[in-house]
């Protein structure tokens, strides 16, 4: 017995002793590729000498002798820190997702090829300005540099991924960082998605009028559209809600199920806050800018910041891994920031196919045939995959189980898509490198006029003035559309199609407002008609109405007043929807005995009753407030939309609004169809609150006073690869507690689905505030850090500071960036 225990014992220790072993070097191999900051290193394709300063944040300050060698430490320093970001964005745009990570992205790669966005890209780079394409050159020449010094000095591959996920890294081209940019419009669009929810709901509903109610337009004049079966023949009311079977790797939207999908899910599109100042409003004299894009959350997070000291001045702000661009951030003479504008850049349109000949589409001219090719799609253990490419004029042809199209598509067609991303003279990164070269807002304005897509509004800052301009292109309507842009429509009808582009004078411009101050929360912020109206679905109906209060509560600013609005989670929409959802709710009642639901119910309202509004994470009213408001939109349009009722997977306050104000006898929706007794909405507040009730005492207890709404929602910054990975998830998915929610402007967009609809997934990763009182007083952070090695101390150290809503300087005094750096890069001609 004691020989058996004494072998035992040996084999435990041995494989104790393997293991410790297995670990170590793992963890030797992954650490190779963690980047040296402190080295002089010799590389081909520069003119002179280029400095890399890593402040003690990780954030590259770049010096050199030229603008040139500037972009090219630029790419350098984007390899060394986010290489395997940089490999997977190119590859997602180029639809080749599946040579690495096998089958599971397919869907991925074939959306992506049929839109065919990188040979967009390749086509668009000799439309780019002289200047641009310098830069591009020398950015892909830092990158290659890189690469160059991975394959020579085995530096771990570049990436711990690498070594798990084994392919070829080709060298970077210029027309790598175009495709980039097109995949950003990518993940900004909601267009699309859009038009099918309005046909879908049009198809469903008992009564068309009630489409108004839950699908409404922003404040302002309604717009009077037609229902979806009026403008589509052949299409079948009712056909729609018939619940649709999901396609293979495809989720309930008709979405890629893939962490790596770039198209965004139901309420998960571009948005953002921009707030402007001019040096009336401040207290300093000079004037302010704050800027807080909102993208998926993701580790590392999207941002990337970085100093370029070009000849003219430094430049500082947030830039995107692979795009040679502060896309967001100020220089010595202007500051910068972005937001969705929500431009309607998009049409489906639904092309008969020729009966006699399926090769061929009707045209205004008659019968023509698709554009097709053949495009193949290698898949990592498994058989290449050959999709035939097919474009009409209006656009590429899209499966009818994508975007749940074949729910509104008749029989007979197909469906094709118009979308300004989707042009080969697509100009957008030229104006992002030009406006970090201009000198004033006129330059500014001028500069974008070359920007394409995404549309976006930039909200500018200079020494004396502030202003706003919606950039990108904006499609050319026929006033007499069948649609206006809203539901698809008939690809042949020439009323239908887009007439160019409008001119650029055209797109909104604010410059200099009398009350001193601009901001855009992605609210609508002009009434036009159309075609010239800029969209019918704007992002904000919510967060404006906190900016504006907020705004106008001082006579004059500060940074830290920007600051302070930036960080602001008091929720507009609780403070306006609970008086009216509770109103006859409050304080009414028996006294219940304590554990029965009626106590419950009591005691949630009470503190509901006492409560602010503040969407804080330590406090449990958020989470009664969110699980109200969510059981009570599923209470009120499940029995007149059925399934269709599960796109609505975010509550819309305009619609509760409308339904317990009566606008427009909205009211009839708290009847239930179904039943026989004539429900009224103060019914349905009452049982919907039991519901959002009873599934919190199912999942967290009874106890209302010990909940945390910052339990729930957690910012979910996850690795797209390894973020499911058991073990390895905890090491490289960055979770946190935080306030705000879907409406409050420090915004945390809630998942809206599965076992935690209110997991925060979608956010402000980057949050600048610029001050030019003060410039090097201006500030900035991003949501994890600045390295994407889980290894590096720089992968999730600015994290903290961000939930705690903390920044760190944003500074162009080299001084201070060399005073405490963490290592100097000096990269010299070979």
């Amino acid at each position: 017995m004691s020989t058996l225990f004494r072998w035992l014992l040996r084999i435990a220790g041995g494989l104790v002793f393997l293991t410790v072993l297995a670990v170590l070097g793992v963890y030797y191999l992954a650490s190779r590729s963690l980047p040296d900051y402190d080295k002089t290193l010799r590389v081909a394709g520069l003119s002179a000498p280029v400095e890399i300063v890593r402040d003690t944040a990780d954030v590259p300050h770049v010096f050199a002798e030229s603008d040139r060698d500037v972009f090219f430490g630029l790419g350098y320093a984007h390899a060394q820190d986010r290489l395997w970001q940089m490999i997977t964005l190119r590859r997602t745009v180029q639809g080749r997702l599946s040579e690495v990570f096998g089958a599971r992205t397919l869907p991925v790669d074939r959306l992506m090829r049929r839109f065919d966005l990188y040979r967009l890209a390749i086509a668009s780079v000799p439309a780019q300005d002289a200047r641009t394409s310098a830069a591009l050159t020398a950015y892909a020449a830092g990158v290659n540099a890189r690469l160059a010094e991975i394959n020579r000095d085995a530096l771990g591959r570049g990436a711990p991924e690498m070594f798990l996920f084994d392919a070829p890294v080709a060298p970077w081209q210029p027309a790598d960082s175009i495709a980039i940019g097109k995949l950003m419009a990518v993940q900004l669009s909601g267009a699309l998605e859009d038009e099918v929810q309005r046909a879908r709901v049009s198809l469903s509903l008992p009564e068309p009028s009630m489409l108004q109610d839950i699908l409404p337009d922003a404040p302002g004049a309604a717009i009077a559209a037609p229902g979806y079966a009026q403008v589509m023949p052949g299409v079948i009311p009712g056909a729609a809600s018939t619940r649709l079977a999901s396609a293979a790797g495809l989720d309930d939207f008709g979405l890629p199920r893939s962490s790596l999908s770039p198209f965004p899910r139901p309420g998960q599109e571009g948005a953002s806050n921009a707030f402007a100042a001019a040096p009336s409003r401040s207290a300093s004299g000079g004037t302010l800018l704050a800027n807080d894009p909102h993208l998926g959350f993701s580790a590392p997070a999207i941002w990337y910041l970085a100093r370029l000291e070009l000849q003219q001045g430094g430049v500082i702000g947030a830039t995107i891994p692979g795009i040679p661009s502060i896309l967001s951030g100020r220089s010595h003479f202007l500051g910068w920031g972005l937001t969705s504008s929500y431009l309607d850049d998009l049409d489906v349109f639904m092309e008969e196919v020729n009966p006699e000949n399926p090769e061929q589409y009707r045209t205004p001219e008659g019968w023509a045939p698709f554009e097709s090719r053949k495009s193949i799609i290698n898949v990592k253990d498994g058989a290449p995959v050959t999709l035939t490419l097919r474009w009409t004029e209006n656009g590429p042809v899209l499966p009818g189980s994508h975007f749940r199209l074949a729910s509104v598509t008749p029989q007979g067609h197909v469906a094709s898509v118009s979308w300004t991303a989707l042009s080969e003279a697509d100009t957008t990164l030229s104006a992002g490198v030009g406006l970090m070269y201009a000198r004033n807002i006129d330059e500014a304005i001028a500069a974008t006029e070359a920007h394409v897509a995404p549309s976006q509004n930039l909200t500018l800052a200079d020494a004396s003035g502030i202003a706003m301009k919606t950039i990108g292109a904006m499609p050319a309507r026929d006033p007499a559309s069948d649609t206006q842009g809203r539901l698809p429509a008939l690809g042949w009808q020439p009323q239908n199609r887009w007439q160019g582009m409008l001119p650029y004078s055209r797109n909104p411009e604010f410059v200099n407002p009398r009350g001193g101050l601009l901001g855009n929360t992605n609210n609508k912020f002009i009434d036009r008609p159309f075609p010239e109206h800029v969209t019918f679905d704007w992002g904000d109906t919510q967060r404006i109405h906190r900016w504006q209060r907020l705004m106008q509560t001082r006579q004059v600013h500060t940074r830290d007043s920007f600051i302070e609005a930036q960080l602001d989670t008091v929720s507009f929409t609780a403070r306006s929807l609970l008086p009216l959802i509770g109103r006859d709710l409050w304080f009414t009642g028996d006294p219940a005995p304590e554990g029965t639901p009626e106590r419950l119910r009591q005691d949630a309202l009470t503190l509901l009753a006492e409560w602010n509004g503040e969407m804080n994470e330590h406090l449990p009213e958020p989470l009664l407030y969110a699980a109200w408001l969510r059981a009570l939109q599923e209470k009120l349009i499940r029995d007149e939309l059925g399934p269709v009722a599960d796109d609505f997977i975010h509550v819309d306050p305009v619609f509760i609004e409308r339904v317990f104000r009566d606008i427009d006898g909205a009211r009839r929706w708290c009847d239930i169809l179904q039943s026989t007794p004539r429900e009224s909405c103060s019914d349905i507040a009452r049982q919907s609150l039991d519901t959002a009730l009873l599934w919190i005492s199912e999942r967290y207890g009874d106890n209302l006073e010990s909940l945390r709404w910052g339990d729930l929602h957690q910012a979910a910054h996850d690795h797209p690869v390894l973020g499911d990975v058991p073990v390895l998830r905890y090491f490289v998915n960055i979770r946190q507690s935080t306030s705000g929610g879907d409406n409050t402007l420090m915004r945390g967009r809630t998942v809206g689905t599965g076992e935690n609809p209110f997991l925060n997934v979608h956010g402000a990763g980057f949050r600048g505030v610029y001050d030019f009182a003060d410039p090097d007083s201006s500030v900035f952070i991003t949501s994890t850090g600045q390295s994407g090695h889980p290894l590096s101390r720089h992968y999730d150290d600015l994290g903290e500071l961000w939930r705690r809503g903390e920044y760190i300087p944003m500074s162009l005094d080299e001084a201070l960036a060399r005073a405490a750096s963490v290592g100097v890069t000096r990269l010299e001609p070979r």
